[in-house]
């Protein structure tokens, strides 16, 4: 099967005078099942539909979105895996160097906010074509959201980018949907009542019942409606901000969930509930349709697309993710029910990655958002969805949570045992604190022996409760527990493996003592962390809530808050002190701390003290010291 028409020399080779859907990416184009707009394209194409790619456009002339002529049914725009900020910035905000979904890795290839500046272009340039946006940044961005670049309350995506419809989520349910519709001659504006979508419109352009109940005369209880607190009031109150949060946060169930309407000006945001989960056969048709599994071969000139690396070898075995932690989206885009693919659809692609003349025999992962989460958290969620107000493993495991990593073993021999396979890998994350509540250490062994790669890593993301508490983490001593539990099971089979750890610096809930601490406890370990993650405040996360309003939305409870550049900076230093270049940042941080017992030449000392004390107070107190002598000095002589 061939790639999706790029050029107008492509749809003539098929025939193709004219597209049904043109679809506008921030991404370089890879034509593979990890990246958004393959499945969403060759979805499409697989119901009969004609399907063009522009992969990132320049937005600062027309000629690229306009190459493959006008399509026929609509516009789609997403600005690519990650969210275009996040991809152009760093978690202090410095331009990064790279983009590993461009050509070569070069950046700056996509616009900053690249779904408000493709969309605006395409309604300038198409202008009676409906405009249709997804994706991660489309989807964390539907409501009035905290913006961390431009630290103000910004206002939902819909309005920005003035687009006419937003899905989000993964989107194949919904987008095969609008294609019929559009198909049938219904106007983009009628289409409202869609799960796994929003729109935007004022009160008299809204189906009756909606409308009604915005006008108060509906009962509003009983009609599955929520009024969110308005863009205004978000935007006036923090408290307000926090509380709009929470209702979104717990109304992300497509069983449970409510229809949320919220305010902007004299128009309104509206988001239906969730798309159902796919079932097994669902998703098993996705992962089958046919990718050519690399990037577009115009991209080989300039090195290939180096996101490609990371995937290549690499299989989704679900989607989905019932953690629960505090810093992801996860959430607001795929949900918390596990949607998983049979056996026999991952065994087949494990099949096809052995022919693909790259193959070395290494699978190098076979899991999802969190690799040991292949069926759902309990049998409620078969029928009736993930429980509001209630995480299924934090503050403690429900009592109702269904511990099991049989089938997921047997699927990994299975792998195995396939002729040309080597190992197969799990490098997509293991929830260590679910692991442990397996009273059988099958898997356990299992995972030690065949599936790690001499090193594990794993995510505790700090070792202080209190801030463990913010995360919606387990408790330290679960992965204590884990700790020793994995070195004891690799010495009884004989291999020296060993974890690392990843951790967050600077996450809400943790002030310089939380810092200082967990830089001890690195200590105690006698390891350095080669990369340490300033927290990023990102939309749709419950952690970047609490970093914009200094409460936490669960509980309404103030959460001290790292905001300065200079605290945030010694955060991330503890966490490395042996790392030379961190000593005037360790050092500042443990004497404001009053932590000077952890200066000096002792074990248990973090860093020595300074070479020479009475010069040091560092360059900048002596500067300051210098400079306050040459005014008072001046101030002497001009008497």
């Amino acid at each position: 099967m061939a790639f999706l028409p790029v050029t107008r020399e492509d749809m003539m080779k098929r025939g193709w005078d004219e597209l049904d859907f043109l679809y506008i990416s921030g991404d370089a184009y890879v034509d593979h099942p990890s990246f958004g707009h393959a499945i969403i394209t060759r979805l499409l194409e697989s119901e009969g539909y004609r399907v063009g790619i522009v992969a990132q456009p320049d937005w600062r002339k027309d000629d690229d979105f306009v190459a493959l002529g006008k399509p026929r049914l609509a516009v789609l725009i997403s600005s690519g895996v990650i969210d275009s900020m996040v991809n152009h910035y760093t978690a202090s905000k410095k331009p990064r160097s790279e983009d590993l979904y461009s050509p070569g890795g070069k950046s700056h290839r996509r616009p900053d906010r690249a779904v408000i500046v493709y969309t605006n272009k395409a309604k300038q340039l198409f202008k009676d074509v409906p405009v249709i946006i997804g994706g991660i940044e489309a989807s964390l961005r539907r409501f009035a959201h905290y913006d961390y670049w431009d630290d103000k309350v910004r206002r939902s995506i819909l309005v920005d980018s003035k687009a006419d419809l937003l899905i989000y989520g993964m989107g194949e349910k919904p987008i095969l949907e609008i294609a019929r519709y559009l198909s049938m001659g219904v106007p983009i504006n009628k289409i409202q009542n869609m799960r796994g979508t929003a729109f935007l419109a004022r009160k008299e352009d809204m189906n009756g019942e909606l409308r009604k109940f915005i006008e108060g005369e509906e009962d509003k209880p009983k009609k599955g409606y929520i009024l969110l607190p308005s863009f205004e009031d978000v935007n006036w109150s923090k408290r307000k901000y926090a509380e709009a949060f929470m209702t979104q946060y717990n109304e992300q169930d497509p069983y449970s969930g409510n229809i949320l309407i919220q305010q902007h000006g004299d128009r309104f945001v509206v988001q239906n509930p969730p798309a159902y989960p796919l079932s097994e056969k669902e998703m098993d048709r996705i992962y089958s349709l046919p990718y050519e599994r690399t990037y577009h071969p115009s991209y080989e000139k300039e090195g290939g697309v180096p996101a490609i690396e990371e995937v290549e070898f690499s299989i989704t075995s679900h989607r989905g993710c019932y953690g629960g932690c505090s810093f992801c989206a996860l959430n607001f885009h795929q949900g918390r029910i596990i949607q998983k693919r049979s056996q026999a659809s991952i065994i087949n692609e494990a099949r096809k990655l052995t022919w693909l003349s790259g193959f070395k025999g290494y699978i190098h992962d076979v899991g999802g958002p969190t690799a040991n989460f292949r069926g759902k958290a309990c049998k409620k969620q078969e029928s009736s969805g993930a429980c509001k107000e209630r995480q299924c493993l934090y503050p403690k495991p429900c009592k109702n949570l269904i511990v099991d990593h049989s089938e997921y073993l047997e699927l990994l021999k299975k792998l195995r045992e396939i002729p040309k396979i080597k190992k197969v890998f799990i490098r997509s994350g293991i929830r260590y604190d679910y692991l442990m509540l397996d009273k059988n250490d099958d898997f356990f062994v299992e995972l030690c022996k065949h599936h790690v790669s001499g090193q594990l890593k794993v995510a505790p993301e700090h070792v202080v409760d209190r801030v463990l508490d913010k995360m919606g983490k387990p408790q330290r001593e679960v992965y204590d527990r884990f700790v020793k539990k994995f070195y004891e099971i690799n010495k009884k089979i004989g291999k020296e493996q060993y974890l690392v750890p990843y951790m967050i610096s600077s996450h809400p809930g943790s002030d310089l003592n939380a810092a200082i601490e967990l830089s001890e406890y690195i200590r105690d370990m006698n390891y350095t962390p080669q990369q340490v993650q300033d927290f990023y405040p990102t939309p749709g996360t419950l952690s970047t809530c609490m970093f914009y309003t200094g409460l936490d939305p669960r509980t309404m409870k103030k959460v001290y808050v790292p905001k300065t550049a200079k605290e945030k900076a010694m955060q991330r230093a503890l966490l490395q002190f042996r790392k030379k270049e961190n000593y005037k940042l360790v050092y500042d941080a443990l004497r404001l701390a009053h932590r000077e017992d952890l200066i000096g030449y002792g074990k248990k000392c973090l860093i020595r003290p300074p070479v020479n004390p009475s010069k040091s107070n560092f360059r900048k107190d002596s500067a300051k010291t210098k400079s306050k002598k040459e005014r008072k000095s001046r101030r002497k002589n001009s008497r």
